[in-house]
This record gives structure tokens, sequence and C-alpha cells, in this order.
């Protein structure tokens, strides 16, 4: 059993947990030279995650960066890069996200957002607001696999769907991806998916890679071929997809 780390509300003041800084990323941000945030705190456990430090309440997990701090360096960097990556742990969980952002268009900058998509209403408010400008959703799973594969038995998988239209129908720029583990899904698997995303601009299936610090051990990757075959059953269906990772 896990325990995850809960977002702080302290004396009724707004947290914003900040725990990673990347100062420079020309992978995250398609098309921009950006920065990447890491929030601290999910509502997931998927036992592929790369960031357990930031979703898992041990010894482990990552200390609190200043949000001041972060934002002198955003102020440094003008003209420097382009955009902020804002990514976790699951951002949305984030008590001050939306003041956050705001302070950060207000440096100048364009944003992404990187969610899981347990979150929509929250999600609309940013989208309606015009303070973002990208959005990548991971798509975990078929639908009736949802909640084994984030740890979330009792999954309510409307909010999953209700952020997948929500994003589809933005008008703004957005991708919607897949990290292929095999011990969890399957091509039938990715067939739904398909059939979920149709009418999406932009699909990919990224394959696991082992980081050493994911949540569960002993998962893996798919080889090459199988991957293609996946790419091939989703391409079928109209939706456009590309592969990460091999």
């Amino acid at each position: 059993m896990y325990t995850l780390l809960e977002i702080r509300d302290e004396g009724g003041e707004k947290i914003m947990e900040i725990s990673g800084l990347q100062k420079l990323t020309l992978l995250d941000y398609p098309g921009k030279l950006a920065c990447t945030i890491f929030t601290r705190g999910c509502n997931f456990t998927c036992p592929y995650c790369h960031n357990s430090s930031l979703v898992l309440n041990d010894k482990n997990r990552a200390k609190l960066i200043p949000t001041e701090q972060v934002l002198n360096f955003l102020k440094e960097r003008i003209g420097k890069i382009d955009g902020v990556c804002i990514t976790g742990g699951e951002p949305l969980v984030q008590v001050d996200l939306k003041e956050f952002i705001q302070k950060v268009r207000a440096i100048g900058y364009k944003v992404k957002l990187d969610t899981n998509g347990y979150s929509p209403d929250k999600l609309k408010n940013l989208i309606d607001e015009e303070l973002i400008d990208y959005i990548a959703m991971d798509i975990k799973n078929s639908f009736a696999k949802y909640g084994e594969t984030v740890g979330r038995p009792n999954l309510d998988v409307s909010k999953i769907k209700k952020s997948i239209e929500t994003i589809k129908n933005s008008g703004i720029d957005y991708e919607f991806r897949t990290t292929a583990i095999k011990e969890y899904l399957d091509l039938s698997d990715f067939k739904e998916i398909a059939q979920t995303l149709k009418g999406s601009k932009r699909y990919f299936i990224q394959n696991f890679i082992d980081s050493g610090s994911v949540i569960k051990s002993g998962l893996h990757g798919f080889d090459k071929e199988t991957l293609l075959l996946f790419k091939k059953e989703i391409d079928a269906v109209g939706v456009e997809c590309e592969l990460r990772g091999i």
C-alpha cells in the first residue's frame, strides 16, 4: 500500500508545491525552447511513474523549492526561453496552480500543461480563461483497465472521458499519449484507445523504459515490431499516431 503526498493548505494560505526545475528542454514543449517545472503530489499511483519522489509520501519524497525562486529564474530567462512546461506529479491537484500560471504568463511565457485528466472542471477553467497554450494528457489504458493501471480500483472514468472531450474541443494545441507497458496494455487496449480518440489531432505511444526510480520494479516495454503493429492498427482507425522511445 502506497501513501500519497497530500497538497497542503496551511492556515488558509494556498501553497504551490514545486519540487523540480529543469532549466532547459528542447523536447517537452514542441517547437519551443522551454523549461520544465515539476509539481509535487498526485491523485494516481501509476506503477510505472518515473517521478515517484513527487508522488509518494516516503523517505524519498522530493523537497520543495520556493515559488518566488522559480519566478525569479523565469524573469532572468526572458528572451532566452519561450515557454514553461508544468508537469508533476499532477499539476491540477495544486491549490495555487491558476494563480501561479497567471504569474508565469504575466512574465511573458507560453504555458504547456501535462495532466492525467482526472480534474476536468479545473482543466476547463484554465482553458476558458486562456491560461494555457498546449496540453499533453496521458491516456493510461482502456477504460475497463484504467483503475488498475493508475492504482485506483474505484476510479471514476467519466472524469477522464470529460477531459478528453474538453481538450479535443478546446481550440488550443494538444496531444494525447500512452506509455506502453507490457504488463498492463495489449493490442485490444490500444484499439479501444484509438476509438476513444477519434477526431484527435495528435497521439503518441511512448515505450516504457525503466529509469530506476519507478514506483514498481520489474515492468517492461515492448519491442519495436510490436509497437509498429500498435501504430498500424491505430492509424487504420484514423488517429494519427507517432512512436517515441524506439
